[in-house]
C-alpha cells in the first residue's frame, strides 16, 4: 500500500467526522459557484439596471469566499483534535511527524476536490430551478435562460483548489509542535473541576443585562448612535455567558442534592460542566454567527416591509392624479379612463376639488370639506369622519418614512390642536377641536376638514387642483403592465400608482434581499456544521461512559432519556441565546423605524428554529445510534 493510498484509507475509514466537514464544504462550494453562475449570466452583463444584481452576487460571493476559508480551517482544526491518540499511535509505529503533515495535507487536498467537483456539479443540476426561483425573486424584466457557465466553472474549481491548498499547509504547519506524549495521552488528562469566577459571572450578567437595556430603550437615531456599543458589550457578555455564567450555573445546580440525585441527572450534570467548559469558545462562535444570520435577514425583510407599508400608507387608493396646473389635465385624465377601459378594468372613481388657502406669512395650507373628504375616504374603505360646524378637524398625516427620528406620540393632543390654531389671509381663524391620523387626501403636511356649511363662509382659495382617485373593485386588480404604461406615460404629470411604486422598490430592494438571505444560510448552516463537530469530537468518549453505566444498571430507555437531554442542551444552549440576541436587535430595529417588526421577526426566527430543529433531530439519531452500537 502507497503513502497515498493510506491517506485515502483513513478518509474512507473517518467518513464519520469527515461526513459533515465535506457537505458543508459541498454545499459552500455550491453556493459560491451558483453566485458565479448570476454574475457572469449574460443578462446580467449588460449596461442597464440589471447589472447592479451582478455587481451584488459578486460582492457576495466574495464574502462567502472569506467566510469559507475560516470555517474551512475551523473545520479541519476541530477534526484534528479528536485524532490526536491516533496521531500518537502511527508515530509510536514509526511514522515521523512530517508523514503525518503530509498525510494531513493529502487528505484535506482529497476532500477538498471531492468537495469543489461535487459543489460544481450540484449546481449545475439546480442551476435552472435556481435560475427560475431568481427570476420571480430579483423581479428581472428578461428571462435567465439556462447557459453552460464555463467561466464560472473554472472560476469556482479555482478559488477553491487554492482554499483548500492553504487550509491544507496551515493545519499542516500546526501538527509540527505536537509531542508523543501530549498525543498519546492528550484524551487521558485530567481537566480538573471547572471552575467560574465569580467576578466574571456577575459581569456575563451585567454586560448583557445592560446591553439588552439599552437596545430596548432607544429609539429614533439613538439606536444609530447606541449599535455599535451594544454589539461589544453584547459580544463581550455572550463569551462570559458561555465561559464563566454557564459553569456556575450548573455547579450550583449539582450543589442541589434534590435536582442532583433525581433520577438520571447525576449522570447528565457528570461532565456537562466539562462540557460547557470544552465548547465555550464553539458555542460563543455559532451564537455569534447565528445571531448575524437571525439579524440580518430579519433586518433586510422587515426594512422592505417598512418600505412597503409607507408606500401602501401613502397611496390609499389604487390610482391617484393631482393636476399641478399642467394644461393638461383633461388629456390625462381622458387617457387613464381609456386605458383602463381597454384592459376591461372595472374602477370606481371619485374627483375633489383641492383648495389651498395663504397664510399671513405667505404660505400655504389645504382645508377642504366634509363631503368631500368623506367621498375620497369611501373610495379606499377609510373611516370617515363627523365635523360639526365650528369645530374643524386636524388631519395629521401617518408617515412612517418621517418618524426615524421622532413621532409626536409623546406630545398630548390637546398641545397639537392648540398649536394648530390657524389664521388665513383674509382674516378667517380656525380652531380644530379634533386630531385625526389619516393619508386620505395627497399631503404631506397636516391639513383642515370643515364643515360644509363652514366651508361656504370661507374667502376665495389662493389656489384650487382637481384630486382623481380610483379605486380597484374586488372582482378587477390592475394588471402590472398597464400600471407600468400609466406610469411611463404621466410620472410627470402627477399620477401615483402605488401598486407599481411596490413593483419598483422590490424590484430594486430584490437583489439586497436575495443576496443577504443566502449568506444567512450559508452562515446558519455553517454554525449548525460548527454543533455537530464538537457534539461527534466527544463520541469515543461518551462510548467508553455509557459502557461503564450501562453495567451498573442504566436501562436502555433510561440512555436514551439522558442522551437526549445531553445532546438538547449542547445543541441548543447557544442558538437560545442566538434566538434572543437577534429579537433584541430586531425590536431595537423596529423602535428605530417607530415600525412593528413583530410579525417579519417572528417569521425569520421561527423558520430558522424549525430548520435547526430537524437538524437537531437528524444529527441525535445517528448519534445515538452510534452510542448504542458501542454497547452491544
Amino acid at each position: 500500500m502507497t503513502f497515498r493510498q493510506f491517506a485515502f484509507n483513513n478518509v474512507i475509514r473517518n467518513k464519520r467526522l469527515y461526513a459533515a466537514y465535506f457537505l458543508t464544504s459541498l454545499f459552500t462550494v455550491m453556493v459560491f459557484f451558483t453566485f458565479s453562475i448570476f454574475a457572469s449570466h449574460p443578462q446580467l452583463t449588460g449596461d442597464n439596471m440589471d447589472s447592479y444584481v451582478s455587481f451584488g452576487m459578486n460582492v457576495a460571493a466574495g464574502i462567502i469566499y472569506v467566510f469559507s476559508f475560516f470555517f474551512v480551517l475551523y473545520s479541519m482544526s476541530s477534526f484534528l483534535q479528536s485524532r490526536k491518540k491516533e496521531f500518537g499511535l502511527l508515530m509510536i509505529q514509526g511514522m515521523s511527524m512530517k508523514q503525518i503533515r503530509s498525510m494531513v495535507f493529502l487528505e484535506n487536498m482529497f476532500i477538498g476536490l471531492l468537495a469543489t467537483i461535487g459543489g460544481i456539479g450540484l449546481g449545475l443540476i439546480f442551476s435552472k430551478v435556481i435560475l427560475l426561483i431568481a427570476e420571480n425573486v430579483l423581479i428581472i424584466e428578461n428571462e435567465l435562460p439556462f447557459y453552460f457557465p464555463t467561466q464560472p466553472i473554472l472560476l469556482t474549481f479555482g478559488c477553491f483548489i487554492v482554499l483548500f491548498f492553504l487550509i491544507s499547509l496551515f493545519v499542516s504547519y500546526i501538527l509540527r509542535s505536537r509531542k508523543l506524549i501530549d498525543l498519546i495521552k492528550g484524551d487521558k488528562k485530567s481537566k480538573g473541576e471547572p471552575k467560574a469566577n465569580l467576578f466574571l459571572t456577575i459581569l456575563a450578567v451585567l454586560l448583557l443585562g445592560t446591553g439588552y437595556a439599552v437596545a430596548l430603550i432607544v429609539e429614533g437615531l439613538q439606536v444609530i448612535f447606541a449599535m455599535i456599543p451594544v454589539v461589544i458589550v453584547v459580544i463581550i457578555g455572550t463569551y462570559l455567558l458561555f465561559t464563566q455564567l454557564s459553569v456556575s450555573i450548573i455547579r450550583r445546580l449539582k450543589k442541589k442534592e434534590n435536582v442532583f440525585w433525581y433520577k438520571t441527572n447525576m449522570i447528565l450534570f457528570s461532565d456537562l460542566s466539562f462540557r460547557m467548559k470544552d465548547n465555550a469558545r464553539s458555542f460563543f462562535l455559532v451564537a455569534i454567527i447565528s445571531t448575524v444570520a437571525f439579524s440580518a435577514i430579519g433586518t433586510l425583510y422587515g426594512f422592505q416591509s417598512y418600505i412597503t407599508a409607507g408606500i401602501k400608507q401613502v397611496n390609499q387608493t389604487t390610482i391617484s392624479y393631482q393636476d399641478y396646473d399642467t394644461g393638461n389635465e383633461q388629456a390625462n385624465v381622458s387617457y387613464i379612463a381609456e386605458t383602463l377601459q381597454g384592459a376591461n378594468i372595472d374602477m370606481d372613481k371619485e374627483r375633489v376639488t383641492l383648495h389651498y388657502y395663504e397664510l399671513p406669512d405667505e404660505t400655504l395650507v389645504l382645508i377642504t370639506k366634509e363631503s368631500d373628504y368623506n367621498r375620497i375616504a369611501g373610495l379606499s374603505d377609510n373611516e370617515i369622519i363627523q365635523v360639526e360646524d365650528g369645530a374643524p378637524a386636524l388631519m395629521e398625516p401617518e408617515m412612517i418614512f418621517l418618524n426615524i427620528g421622532g413621532d409626536n406620540s409623546g406630545q398630548q393632543e390637546a398641545e397639537i390642536l392648540k398649536d394648530a390654531v390657524l389664521e388665513l389671509d383674509g382674516g378667517t381663524v380656525l380652531e380644530p377641536v379634533q386630531l385625526v391620523s389619516s393619508n386620505v387626501l395627497p399631503s404631506t403636511t397636516k391639513y383642515y376638514v370643515v364643515s360644509d356649511q363652514d366651508f361656504e363662509n370661507f374667502p376665495e382659495p389662493a389656489i384650487e387642483e382637481n384630486y382623481y382617485a380610483w379605486q380597484e373593485t374586488e372582482d378587477s386588480e390592475i394588471p402590472l403592465g398597464i400600471a407600468e404604461k400609466l406610469n411611463d406615460r404621466l410620472s410627470t404629470e402627477g399620477i401615483r400608482i402605488g401598486q407599481y411604486e411596490e413593483y419598483v422598490v422590490n424590484k430594486a430592494y430584490g437583489p439586497i434581499l436575495f443576496v443577504g438571505l443566502f449568506i444567512g444560510i450559508v452562515f446558519f448552516v455553517s454554525s449548525g456544521s460548527f454543533l455537530y463537530f464538537r457534539l461527534y469530537s466527544d463520541l469515543d468518549e461518551d462510548k467508553k461512559k455509557f459502557q461503564a453505566i450501562t453495567k451498573m444498571g442504566l436501562t436502555e430507555k433510561e440512555l436514551k432519556k439522558v442522551l437526549n437531554r445531553q445532546t438538547a442542551l449542547l445543541f441548543f444552549a447557544p442558538i437560545f441565546v442566538a434566538l434572543i440576541h437577534g429579537a433584541v436587535a430586531l425590536t431595537a430595529l423596529s423602535n428605530m423605524f417607530f415600525y412593528s417588526l413583530v410579525k417579519e421577526s417572528a417569521m425569520v426566527l421561527g423558520l430558522f428554529l424549525a430548520i435547526q430543529i430537524v437538524y437537531f433531530f437528524i444529527v441525535r439519531f445517528y448519534y445515538i445510534r452510534q452510542v448504542k452500537q458501542a454497547l452491544q
